[in-house]
């Protein structure tokens, strides 16, 4: 873990259910590997995921902390918080969001999806681009394992692992090319990467946007369940804020 604040501050363990502070959860516990941080904030390198994990309750040094991380004027994204950011900062993204977890999902492997790794992020990268299912960066695939099915050689589907608190992991990345649209390729990856997470003894759960209702019947179909309800949104640092320039 990467540490750039010495200041002793100490951290209580949560006493909330791992997956109401995923990235937190992941990254003090399977994702701790992949940790940066300042101070309490925990984050994954630039190139991984942007997700940033705050304390369960955030205090202003851990606002300063964040604010020293982004810069004057910086962009964070944020989610699954249990407080709102301070007054001054600007929200200029928000949008509701649900969090599903395996309730019955028949979960099955499928002899058509093949494993994807490094080699194949370039392809990864651009059907992502394509079809824009949500944040998915070069190292992305590092978190987890990654299908896709292909089709003339092309990759077509995909779907892997992001976060993964303590006996949970999440499914995401779950898109599938225009020209193979209404086939079942999502449905079918989903269930094969959550039949390797239930093969590890873990339980799977996935986030989609509220207003995404399709997904959202799709993924019920499935045999997920709605676990709660929880929100994305995009601050900017306010441009004086006074521990910006580091403390």
């Amino acid at each position: 873990m990467t540490q750039n604040d010495t200041r002793p501050r100490t951290d209580t363990p949560s006493r909330l259910h791992p997956l109401d502070n995923p990235a937190r959860s992941s990254l003090t516990g399977p994702h701790a590997h992949f940790a940066e941080s300042r101070g309490r904030v925990l984050h994954y390198p630039v190139d991984v995921t942007p997700w940033i994990a705050l304390p369960d309750a955030p205090d202003t040094q851990d606002w300063a902390d964040l604010a020293a991380l982004a810069g004057p004027g910086g962009s964070v994204a944020l989610a699954a918080l249990q407080a709102p950011p301070p007054p001054d900062w600007e929200i200029v993204f928000r949008a509701d969001g649900v969090q599903l977890v395996d309730a019955s999902v028949d979960a099955a492997p499928d002899p058509e999806a093949v494993l994807l790794g490094p080699r194949d992020v370039p392809e990864m990268l651009d059907l992502v681009a394509r079809t824009r299912p949500g944040p998915f960066l070069p190292r992305t695939v590092e978190l987890g394992t990654y299908l896709g099915i292909r089709r003339g050689g092309a990759l077509v589907a995909m779907a892997g692992e992001r976060l993964h608190p303590p006996g949970w992991t999440e499914i995401s990345g779950v898109c599938t090319d225009e020209s193979v649209r209404g086939q079942g390729l999502a449905s079918r990856l989903v269930l094969a990467v959550a039949h390797g997470i239930r093969e590890r003894g873990e339980t799977p759960f996935l986030h989609a946007s509220a207003s995404n209702t399709g997904a959202i019947r799709l993924y019920e179909s499935l045999g997920f369940r709605l676990r709660r309800r929880t929100e994305f949104l995009s601050a900017l640092v306010p441009a004086a804020f006074p521990s910006a320039h580091g403390t």
